[in-house]
């Protein structure tokens, strides 16, 4: 299912038309002050269009004001007060499970049996439960993921045909739960996680592979090493969930990631190619009319605010076929990492931009008025 063969991914933009601005990176040499319009093409991947403006703080009519108070004050309480219960009932279902299990590295329980099938299935079920309590009623799902004939090697094992990960768009926090819903995944998550309320001990069942944040360097390669095994695992053992992986956030480890406005699909980093097992390409879609589910430029407490002010909130889904790499991608994992972005990209109508975390964080500092040469200098 090889898409092309070239080594490095494209310097020069690609995608729809009128795009060659907003995908071409930008860092220091930036002018400090642009004007407004030019800024928002500029950072295509992260301007947002919908009615709330940029940072979500653009003028809206009176008769959005006034539905806006009235779902703060009914809606929202009872959706966060349902939320809360909902975590905190996946939390006991899987201190239940982890009772007198055994604990691996990292305090991780190990989970067979019963206990695995509870936590797996208690989480699909609460979080597509949240995804109700956040507006999302209904979630039209797309499914084309029976491989043709033509796109699986002759010689390829049933053994190995399982794909070792889910790879995916990242637009918003909610890919998340829509991802826990459908396969229940594990994820690359920041160390600090484990250790959060709740959250701690959730993480762990769901096998989540937990990184320092703050180590750089050969950190890194270890963190690459633990990926390329669980997925390698995955592949050959059905019992073990999947990986779930943002190839452009492998190594941002996730709480640094970068979402988009969900027209466009960042550069992919090799992480996730490395074990040469099968992906499962996913593609999110977030259509809306007034507010917009992705998380590109505003503040992420804002952001909850009015995702849960929303009466309804709509997310779409097409599941790709399971993509095989040929022996050549198996070779250059950079070459099996920019076919899977292009088949995204063109599955998905999505423009393929180079912008990346710094880029995103030049965006919000001009938002915000502040002067990106001051944003990087801060930074080193």
């Amino acid at each position: 299912m090889a898409v092309d063969t070239a080594t490095t991914a494209p310097s020069q933009p690609e995608g729809g038309d009128g795009a060659g601005e907003a995908v071409r990176p930008l860092l220091s040499g930036a002018p400090a002050i642009e004007e407004d319009e030019d800024l928002h093409v500029r950072y295509a991947p992260y301007a947002r269009r919908d009615a709330y403006g940029p940072m979500g703080r653009g003028p809206l009519p009176a008769a959005q004001v006034a539905r806006l108070v009235f779902a703060a004050a009914v809606l929202l309480p009872l959706r966060l007060i349902a939320g809360m219960l909902l975590v905190v009932a996946y939390y006991l279902v899987c201190r239940v499970s982890t009772l007198f299990a055994d604990v691996g590295e990292e305090g991780r329980p190990r989970l067979h049996g019963w206990r695995r099938e509870a936590c797996l299935g208690a989480g699909r079920a609460l979080s597509r439960a949240m995804l109700f309590v956040f507006g999302f009623y209904w979630i039209p799902v797309c499914d084309r993921s029976v491989p043709n004939a033509e796109d699986v090697p002759e010689n390829q094992s049933e053994e190995l045909e399982r794909p070792g990960a889910i790879v995916s768009n990242h637009v918003s926090y909610v890919d998340i739960l829509y991802h826990m819903s459908a396969s229940s995944p594990s994820f690359v998550a920041k160390n600090s996680v484990s250790k959060l309320p709740l959250i701690g001990l959730i993480s762990k069942c769901l096998g989540c592979i937990f990184v320092q944040r703050e180590s750089k360097g050969s950190d890194s390669r270890g963190v690459s090493g633990d990926v390329t095994e669980r997925v390698q695992e995955v592949s050959q053992y059905k019992n073990s969930p999947m990986v779930l992986l943002f190839p452009v956030l492998l190594f941002l480890f996730l709480s640094e990631g970068t979402t988009t406005n969900g027209d466009y699909l960042l550069p992919f980093k090799t992480g996730a190619f490395l074990a040469k097992a099968p992906v499962q390409p996913v593609i999110l879609r977030y259509p809306y009319k007034r507010f917009s589910p992705a998380w590109d430029s505003m503040d992420g407490k804002r952001h909850v605010f009015l995702l849960l002010c929303q009466f309804a909130n709509y997310m779409e889904v097409v599941r790709l076929p399971v993509y095989y790499p040929s022996e050549q991608e198996k070779e250059d994992p950079r070459i099996y990492a920019n076919n899977v972005r292009k088949l995204l990209g063109t599955a998905g109508n999505l423009v393929l931009s180079n912008l990346g975390l710094a880029e995103k964080r030049v965006y919000h500092a001009a938002l915000n008025g502040n002067s990106p040469r001051a944003l990087h200098q801060k930074d080193d």
